[in-house]
């Protein structure tokens, strides 16, 4: 199956949803408040998932979804909801002259519609089980508000496997056209464009193209992403996190020593999709995520897609164990303990040395 219809619609659904997120962002008050995990949430967030699952649920109205945002707090807040209705009534592509639409994207017709379509991503359980479309609507909300790297994500999963992968990143700029080596920085941002989306279909490789603020797709400009393929160990180009709460930074440095890599990581970005962004255009080549509590499992949305665009540039996904990672288990990477992501020729010798450092400690 090529998945054309899906990822046209997913793509459309993405670049929309990002040009919401880059109006808001150009906003003084982006209406922030904060969820009981103390992280920023804004009206991009709500409003951005709205869309995206109103694009899809249309097209494919016997399909699931995944999301981060629940409906709760706008239900709570009527001033925050007719903000939020605001952005969503009035968020839409332009249209290119003389160009037929192929695909015409749904919009909530009410408010309570819209609370409704936020609750289907909110409220979905996952599982191993028919198509269930996973997103994150903004995936790096710290970030974001500070008009740094974030990305709008989505996934289709079918029967558990990660078939369609789209990561909008509107503020991802490309300084030239060599896709061996694109910088991926927090503050190396694109602020007169519209930034670029990646996307991959399973088997059919990963690619790279412009966004766009119109109803057309700049397939005429994408790009197919390279396979990152190096053989020694000396050559791992780490991306990571020094802030996030849940991973042993320092464990992560000695698993770089032991490896002859370069430490501190090549790239810092606090977004975890937009480090899987960083691997497929090649500002580095490895992830590994040793986490400090056994028990903390990481949300699916957080990885859906970006695993896919990072196996289909010739990447190997394990958890710290060498055990299959799975976004078919529910809402969270219910199987996996840490994240083992490197090149297919390396990725054991990586997975070695992360087994030593824990087993040291």
């Amino acid at each position: 199956m090529s998945y054309a219809k899906e990822l046209e619609i997913a793509c459309l659904a993405v670049q929309r949803a990002a040009r919401l997120t880059k109006t808001i962002l150009a906003s003084v008050d982006k209406g922030a408040l904060d969820k009981q995990d103390n992280t920023p949430v804004t009206i991009a967030d709500f409003a951005a998932q709205a869309l995206i699952i109103s694009a899809i649920h249309h097209v494919f109205p016997a399909d699931q979804f995944v999301g981060e945002e629940s409906s709760g707090a706008l239900r709570e807040n009527p001033q925050l909801l007719d903000r939020v209705w605001e952005v969503v009534s009035t968020t839409k592509l332009e249209d290119v002259d003389g160009e037929e639409k192929r695909i015409v994207l749904a919009t909530p017709s009410s408010p309570d519609e819209m609370l409704d379509l936020i609750d289907l991503g909110g409220k979905g359980a996952g599982g191993s089980e028919g198509r269930i479309w996973v997103l994150d609507p903004v995936d790096g909300t710290a970030t974001f508000i500070k008009g740094q790297q974030y990305a709008v994500c989505l996934a289709l999963l079918e029967d558990g496997q990660q078939k369609v992968g789209v990561l909008g990143c509107p503020n991802l700029k490309l300084e030239s056209d060599d896709l061996q080596r694109t910088r991926v920085q927090e503050d190396v941002v694109d602020s007169a464009g519209a930034g670029q989306v990646l996307y991959a279909v399973l088997g059919q490789g990963a690619y790279i193209q412009p966004l766009s603020n119109t109803t057309r797709l700049l397939e005429d400009q994408r790009q197919r992403l390279p396979t990152r393929q190096p053989t020694d160990p000396s050559d791992v180009r780490f991306v990571d996190c020094a802030y996030a709460d849940s991973t042993d930074y320092n464990k992560h440095g000695l698993v770089a020593k032991a490896l002859g890599a370069p430490w501190p990581a090549t790239a810092d970005l606090w977004s975890s999709q937009m480090r899987y962004v960083a691997l497929a255009v090649g500002e580095c080549n490895t992830l590994i995520k040793i986490v400090r509590q056994q028990d903390h499992r990481s949300s699916i949305w957080d990885h859906a897609g970006g695993m896919l665009i990072a196996q289909e540039v010739g990447c190997t996904i394990t958890d710290v164990r060498g055990d299959s990672v799975s976004c078919g288990q529910g809402r969270k990477l219910a199987g996996a303990y840490g994240l083992v992501v490197a090149p297919a020729p390396v990725h054991a010798r990586v997975l070695e040395a992360v087994k030593e450092v824990i087993q040291r400690s």
